[in-house]
Formats: structure tokens, C-alpha cells, sequence
């Protein structure tokens, strides 16, 4: 697991309920001293994490939400 996977994964430990876009995962869920610079790192590690089932994403409207996964939350 890398630190862009980790990073995600805290966030929501510490917001199960938190949801939203890739921008918005990449702006607030990643921030910290292990920012990653472009949001191509931010979503390679969602995409891990939703094949894993640790994330899921959502159509919400035109945009895709992301997650916790149900998986993840039982």
C-alpha cells in the first residue's frame, strides 16, 4: 500500500461518512506533508482501493462520488 492509499484510507477512518469527487479527495482527503503533486497519483490509488473494495464510486448526477466502501464498512 503506498502513502497516496494510506493517506485516503485515515482520512476516512477518521470520516467513515466522508464523500466526494476526485478533486475534492485529492484537495482535502490527501493534504499533508505526503501531498502528491498531480491527481493521476490520487486516482491510480482509488482505483487500487475500489478494486480492493476498501472504496466504492458513485454516479451522482454528471459526477462520480467516491467512498467508503460497503465492504469496508461492515
Amino acid at each position: 500500500m503506498d502513502v497516496a492509499e494510506r493517506a485516503i484510507l485515515s482520512y476516512l477512518e477518521q470520516h467513515p461518512a466522508g464523500a466526494d469527487t476526485i478533486e475534492g479527495v485529492h484537495h482535502w482527503w490527501m493534504s499533508g506533508a505526503q501531498h502528491p503533486e498531480h491527481i493521476g497519483v490520487t486516482e491510480c490509488a482509488l482505483a487500487r482501493l475500489r478494486d480492493a473494495g476498501r472504496v466504492e464510486a458513485v454516479r451522482l448526477g454528471d459526477r462520480i462520488i467516491w467512498r467508503l466502501g460497503r465492504q469496508a464498512q461492515q
